[in-house]
């Protein structure tokens, strides 16, 4: 194996804001500009800065292709226009985005823990522990494991129990007595919720999905996988904004609330997307929830950047957000 090539030079404060300048990008205010870099990060921001920079052409004028990502080739340059104060407003946008996104997703996590450990727990209280209730494809052990992905996802929510430390845990365990569904649930995370959901058979599916007035469980275990990336990107404080993902939300057949909505194929698999699915399920989670503006609001507050255009959001056009498609 060939040894990798060396690391780029160190570069101190001072001199990554020079490195900057020396690429077109427009620096008001240098010593403030290296202490946002001290605070950020040079690679933190540059993923905000990356959409300004300039595309690479072939002589007539096409963009050329990485033959390994096929995405275009970046240079270095930026494009005309690019401050440096505009990519930290984008990174305090993104930041509130993500508090907005993660406020939403905590109201839909709570809400489907409760109805998973009531309409699974009132059949059986250690329903989570017993594959009746899971597809049985789930509990097959495939030739390149070793495990079943239900015996996988079994170790995966015990450990959880074990690790987590709360007063109704500690109580259980001080007790010897058996831990009921509606206790085990809030060990969970979002992903161990999602994955339990996917396995189980059609029928506990339906009961959960009848609790907020839905059909589709292919669509809804999309939503679920695509809403669990959504919020692991937020807890750890990673850009949203602009990101796509390489897979797409399902949307129900024949749904007036999403064929109002048309959201295209660049809708489903970004932020508006998940914007759209999350409005939906608080609606029926939170009825009267005013989240919907409070992103409409951010949104049309949007810093001015070469390259970052609405559409990354996956919005339909460049207007700003579609508020009278949402009715606000």
């Amino acid at each position: 194996m060939a040894q990798p090539i060396p690391p780029k030079p160190f570069l101190a404060y001072a001199e990554l804001v020079a490195l900057l300048g020396s690429r077109g990008m427009q620096i008001a205010d240098a010593p403030l500009s290296e202490r946002e870099l001290a605070r950020l990060g040079y690679y933190r921001l540059s993923g905000f800065w990356y959409p300004s920079r300039k595309f690479s052409r072939d002589v007539a004028g096409q963009k050329l292709a990485c033959p390994h990502t096929k995405k275009p080739v970046r240079q270095e340059e930026f494009q005309p226009g690019t401050h440096f104060g505009a990519t930290v407003d984008l990174y305090r946008f993104d930041k509130a985005l993500r508090l907005l996104m993660l406020n939403a997703i905590e109201s839909v996590e709570v809400y489907l823990k409760t109805v998973v450990a009531h309409e699974l727990g009132r059949n059986d209280e250690m329903a989570y522990t017993s594959a009746i209730y899971i597809e049985p494809k789930w509990t097959k052990i495939n030739s390149s494991f070793t495990s079943s992905k239900w015996d996988s996802w079994l170790a995966r929510q015990r450990k959880k129990q074990d690790d987590c430390n709360e007063e109704c845990f500690i109580s259980h365990r001080l007790k010897n007595r058996s831990i009921p569904f509606w206790v085990a649930v809030e060990a969970w995370d979002f992903g161990t919720l999602s994955v339990y959901f996917q396995m189980l058979k059609r029928k506990p599916q339906g009961w959960i999905l009848a609790r907020l007035g839905l059909t589709d469980v292919k669509a809804f275990t999309t939503w679920l996988r695509e809403l669990n990336t959504l919020r692991n990107r937020c807890a750890h404080h990673t850009r949203i904004w602009n990101q796509s993902s390489s897979n797409f939300i399902s949307l129900p057949a024949a749904d007036p609330y999403f064929q109002a909505l048309n959201l295209n194929v660049n809708a489903q698999k970004r932020l508006y997307g998940l914007i759209a699915v999350l409005w939906l399920l608080l609606q029926r989670i939170e009825p009267g929830s005013g989240w919907i503006r409070e992103v409409a609001d951010l949104i049309d507050t949007k810093p001015s950047m070469p390259g970052c255009t609405f559409a990354a959001i996956g919005l339909p056009d460049e207007s700003g957000f579609p508020r009278q498609l949402f009715g606000i």
